[in-house]
């Protein structure tokens, strides 16, 4: 039986990520907060999940500094979890998972949510990766390399 490697030594910048914010719930937090959630009862009203594990998955976003709790805001005896600049920086990493998903997992007529710029009214464009001088890059156009 192989072991999986730990954070600490991965060399993929991609794998560590995964490791920290991969698992569905743990985006689905993520999301949540981006839409402003803040307390445990709400995740998980809105998540319907165990209460043992929303508390698994918030102690570990806390750890990765994604969210860090507060006192509530109404001055009441709850925290609040609160997206971190760390947290916030992932607000691209979920526009693009969203809108692969709303391109691809929905029929054409099936009702689903779209993700709405408030100044224009419009859906946020598709994301897509872009070389530096603006054109879109394609998959063959990209290579990785290891640093140092």
């Amino acid at each position: 039986m192989s072991r999986r490697k730990s954070t600490q030594t991965e060399t993929c910048p991609m794998a560590r990520s995964v490791d920290v914010v991969g698992d569905r719930w743990s985006l689905l937090i993520v999301r949540d907060a981006f839409d402003g959630m803040r307390r445990f009862g709400d995740f998980q009203r809105s998540l319907g999940m165990a209460r043992n594990i929303l508390a698994e998955r918030l102690r570990r976003l806390v750890e990765a500094d994604i969210l860090e709790t507060r006192p509530a805001s109404d001055g009441t005896a709850y925290q609040e979890y609160v997206l971190t600049a760390k947290g916030e920086s992932l607000f691209p990493v979920v526009v693009a998972l969203r809108q692969w998903g709303e391109r691809y997992l929905f029929s054409h007529s099936e009702p689903h949510s779209l993700l709405i710029d408030k100044s224009t009214g419009q859906p946020v464009p598709y994301m897509v990766p872009q070389a530096g001088d603006g054109d879109v890059l394609a998959p063959d156009d990209a290579i990785v390399r290891k640093i140092k």
